[in-house]
């Protein structure tokens, strides 16, 4: 089917990613997934080809180009590649929209530069122990003295962590018992501070080539020059740019889907059982039709949802219900791809098992899809 997503820019945008991932990555992805982190020379040379600086204005370095379909384009050339980029992701889908949305002048001027050429690296402090997909429960706290704050709390599952320069906290700076989703704030801590620290890297199943780590605040003092946006205004800051990262975690998924599919097709026509190639096989035919016809329909309603987040019309509930569906098929595709590989499916050399194991994370993170289910059911008056 034929998709009306990209122009000619962004197919260009394309060939450069898809030169940079073959040349650059896919050659020292596995010794990457061994150390557990993708290096710092990554980011530069990103930076350095302006495919980190895309939606950064002009005068700090950047493209001034904000259209999220370049951000759809490096995830489908990494999954092309059979590699993710997990904390290049997490940079520009999830955390450059809070720079760019709320950072003052000042701060464009001080952080903007460097996270164009990707000397500047950042990571977004959510989750705590014990809080999960609930935001409204974070007990970071985060009191005032003065021109500063003092920062106090632990924070997990942090991407990109170990390497951040710059960490968005999100920490309580007032309490009020009737409201648990006011007075939560956004602190920018950097690297350095006295007090913040970074606890285990964190052993996954998979995604093993992106850093995921604990951090801890001991009387972090952030100036209060380091706050983006508002006091208290966090938790509304947090809701709008969720629609744009959960059809990221989407994006991904399809994308992976459609390489967990080529890979397959490549395997079966070449590997035989019962002196016939495994291709020649009814249930193999039936299995692999089925999952490139789930692909397509979770493609189309992907594209469908980007073009809606350009147009600045994807709504809450709808980018819930692509996250859900995609992330699902996602499971099921690659699931009965592994299966065609048998035995050797469940070898960690092969691609496919790569493929299983990152699957695994998408249904929660960005919100589990027990969380997409209640937003769906609310927009239905349930």
């Amino acid at each position: 089917m034929r998709r009306d997503l990209f122009t000619p820019d962004h197919e260009a945008f394309r060939e450069l990613a898809r030169d940079f991932i073959a040349k650059e990555v896919v050659p020292h992805y596995s010794d990457w997934e061994k150390a557990g982190q993708l290096p710092r020379e990554v980011f530069h040379k990103l930076g350095s080809l302006g495919l980190l600086g895309v939606a950064i204005p002009e005068e700090y370095g950047g493209g001034g180009v904000a259209d999220y379909r370049y951000n759809v384009v490096l995830q489908e050339e990494a999954a092309r590649a059979l590699v993710t980029l997990g904390t290049v992701r997490t940079q520009l889908d999830v955390i450059l929209p809070y720079f760019l949305a709320y950072a003052n002048h000042e701060q464009r001027e001080r952080w903007f530069p460097g996270l164009a050429t990707g000397s500047l690296l950042t990571a977004i402090a959510m989750t705590e122990p014990g809080t999960g997909s609930d935001l409204a429960g974070i007990r970071t706290t985060a009191v005032r003295d003065a021109d500063h704050y003092l920062v106090n709390g632990a924070k997990t599952f942090i991407t990109g962590g170990l390497l951040a320069d710059l960490v968005i906290v999100v920490a309580r700076t007032s309490t009020d018992p009737d409201d648990r989703r006011a007075g939560l704030t956004l602190l920018v801590v950097e690297d350095g501070m006295p007090g913040f620290t970074r606890g285990r890297t964190l052993e996954k199943i998979g995604i093993k080539a992106q850093d995921t780590v604990e951090l801890a605040f001991d009387d972090v003092r952030v100036p209060v020059a380091n706050r983006l946006g508002e006091e208290g205004a966090a938790f509304g800051y947090l809701g709008h740019n969720l629609p744009q990262e959960r059809l990221t975690v989407a994006v991904g998924s399809v994308a992976q889907a459609a390489a967990a599919l080529e890979t397959t097709i490549a395997y079966v026509k070449e590997r035989t059982a019962f002196g016939k190639p495994v291709a020649s096989f009814q249930n193999t035919k039936f299995e692999l039709a089925a999952v490139a016809t789930e692909i397509e329909a979770a493609q189309a309603m992907l594209d469908r949802a980007v073009l809606a987040l350009v147009a600045g019309d994807l709504s809450g509930p709808d980018a819930a219900k692509t996250k859900l569906f995609c992330t699902e098929v996602q499971a099921r595709a690659v699931d009965r791809c592994l299966q065609l590989f048998g035995g050797y499916g469940y070898m960690q050399e092969q691609a496919i098992a790569r493929l299983y194991t990152d699957a695994r994370i998408t249904r929660i993170y960005g919100g589990t899809s027990e969380v997409m289910k209640v937003i769906v059911a609310k927009s239905l008056g349930l």
